[in-house]
């Protein structure tokens, strides 16, 4: 996966992940949230945060080498994993419970966060390996 934005995007992605998760707390304290606009509220703040978290995945960073492409790779691998145990582990929850009637639907968004906290370990962590080994 190569990185197709520019560097500013990813701080960028960070600022609108931040506006998507207080959008709603913002928009109750003026008085803009009722029965009939709580669901276009609710879909509009996941959207924020699933843009913010593709511009987090796709932004170039500082310093970019060709060492990045393959832990951006096991990055999103390991998300692709780590989100199937969390929707195994709900859809278990669900079944135990005999809910019939609940839908995950943000599982998209979860994949997008799992990916961006993989990505950000793996760097970090490529980065202190390649501190200690000079």
């Amino acid at each position: 996966m190569k990185p197709l934005l520019p560097v500013f995007c990813r701080l960028l992605g960070y600022a609108v992940i931040a506006f998507g998760l207080f959008m709603p707390f913002i928009l109750y304290l003026l008085g803009m949230v009722t029965d009939q606009n709580i669901l276009l509220c609710k879909e509009c703040s996941k959207l924020l945060m699933m843009i913010g978290a593709v511009m987090i995945l796709f932004a170039i960073r500082k310093n970019e080498c060709a060492e990045m492409l393959p832990l951006r790779n096991a990055a999103i691998r390991n998300a692709i994993f780590l989100t199937l145990l969390y929707l195994f582990g709900g859809m278990v929850y669900r079944v135990y419970q005999g809910n019939l009637m609940d839908v995950d639907s943000s599982s998209f968004l979860v994949f997008l966060g799992i990916s961006v906290i993989c990505q950000e370990y793996a760097i970090k962590k490529a980065s202190v390996e390649a501190l200690f080994k000079r």
